[in-house]
């Protein structure tokens, strides 16, 4: 399998594993592609949501694969 995000596309909330781990009143969320097998982690406040977080750890994880695109010229 090819793991190059090169031609990855923009990853929705749907393709994208998360996890939820509750610190106090934060919880710390691990957003991960399993295709190229990038993870990124944000923390925000419980009272938030699971909806919204999902959404900035989505947000996240797409710009760091777009970053990585860009370095690699592709």
């Amino acid at each position: 399998m090819d793991r190059s995000n090169a031609a990855r596309p923009e990853v929705g909330a749907d393709q994208v594993l998360f996890e939820f781990r509750p610190v106090g009143s934060f919880v710390r969320v691990s957003a991960i592609d399993p295709v190229t097998n990038t993870e990124v982690c944000i923390v925000g406040p419980a009272a938030s949501g699971e909806r919204v977080l999902m959404g900035v750890a989505a947000k996240k994880l797409n710009y760091v694969l777009m970053n990585k695109r860009n370095k690699t010229g592709n």
